[in-house]
């Protein structure tokens, strides 16, 4: 058995038993991927997935905890080198973050910059996806962890750990109606044409919930991935926009007004996602604090072992 095998399998069930797919991503040929598959079933004596011709059509009972078992192997070695890194070159190494936008733009910049001035030497790295993604990232090695307010919570082999809380608000252009009022309402922000994040970003399900519990239908105009996008079609007037707090820069947002909105919804936790049994350099555990500085490597590891508490 070779860890190349384990590989080739992880990447045919991230591709969706699509051979040619995990081929083309592990830089090597279909039917070789496809020979590897076989000899790891003749060494095992299992079938790992079933096939209809040369198609893989589903993956078979063993192969599911074939599956587990390689995933935990392939990161336990993957562990093994980050020790031998630690331990040899502590100052150099790679480093992946997978975030969302509004984190990229809004959040990290300063703690990027300290991080940097901290660890010249280390290889930095912005990922940026949707929640789904960046998480996807992390549970499959490609990224060390994410920095999310929602999705993270779906990986079991994810702990989360919980960086601060924020809330969001509403912005318009300049002398709209809203900003004469004494108090925002949901009812009167209810009376516009509304643009917003796409479903799966920045706390969304929140903006959803807050509406539905007052029995109103928000129409919703136009969605975005990022707050960026949504300002700039506040600004030519298709509608109002409902935005993280963080997202509104009034030296940079010359032309919009923003309007304070944490009465109306629910806070949402911004989260770090980390996969599970990693092995955490040292400068790991340094960003983490530098973004969220109640998580020392004391309390990181005492969540790691214990998530629920």
């Amino acid at each position: 058995m070779k860890l190349q095998q384990l590989r080739y399998l992880r990447e045919i069930a991230k591709q969706k038993l699509n051979l040619s797919k995990a081929a083309n991503a592990l830089h090597t040929s279909q039917p070789g991927v496809s020979r590897q598959i076989q000899l790891l079933e003749q060494e095992l004596g299992v079938e790992i997935f079933t096939r209809h011709g040369k198609r893989l059509t589903s993956i078979t009972q063993p192969g599911l905890a074939i599956l587990e078992t390689a995933q935990r192997m392939l990161q336990d070695a993957d562990n093994l080198k980050k020790i031998g890194n630690e331990f040899n070159d502590k100052e150099s190494g790679t480093f992946v973050i997978a975030t969302t936008h509004t984190q990229a733009r809004y959040v990290l910049p300063p703690v990027i910059k300290r991080f940097i001035e901290r660890h010249p030497k280390i290889r930095l790295s912005l990922r940026q996806g949707s929640p789904i993604e960046i998480s996807t990232w992390v549970s499959s090695g490609e990224a060390d962890l994410a920095i999310a307010t929602e999705a993270i919570e779906l990986f079991d082999e994810l702990v989360m750990l919980p960086c601060y809380e924020w809330n969001r608000c509403v912005v318009v252009p300049p002398r709209h109606p809203l900003l004469q009022l004494k108090e925002l309402t949901l009812e009167s922000i209810a009376q516009y044409t509304i643009i917003t994040y796409d479903f799966a970003f920045t706390g969304r399900s929140k903006i959803n919930q807050a509406f539905e519990s007052r029995g109103l239908k928000p129409n919703v105009v136009l969605t975005a991935l990022d707050a960026d996008v949504i300002k700039t079609y506040v600004e030519i007037g298709l509608g109002v926009g409902i935005l993280a707090k963080m997202a509104f820069d009034p030296a940079r947002d010359k032309k919009l007004r923003a309007i304070d909105a944490a009465h109306l919804f629910e806070p949402s936790t911004t989260r770090i996602g980390i996969c599970r049994n990693s092995y955490i350099r040292h400068y790991i555990y340094d960003f983490i604090e530098m973004f969220a500085t109640h998580l020392d490597t004391e309390t990181i590891n005492r969540l790691l072992r214990n998530p629920e508490n």
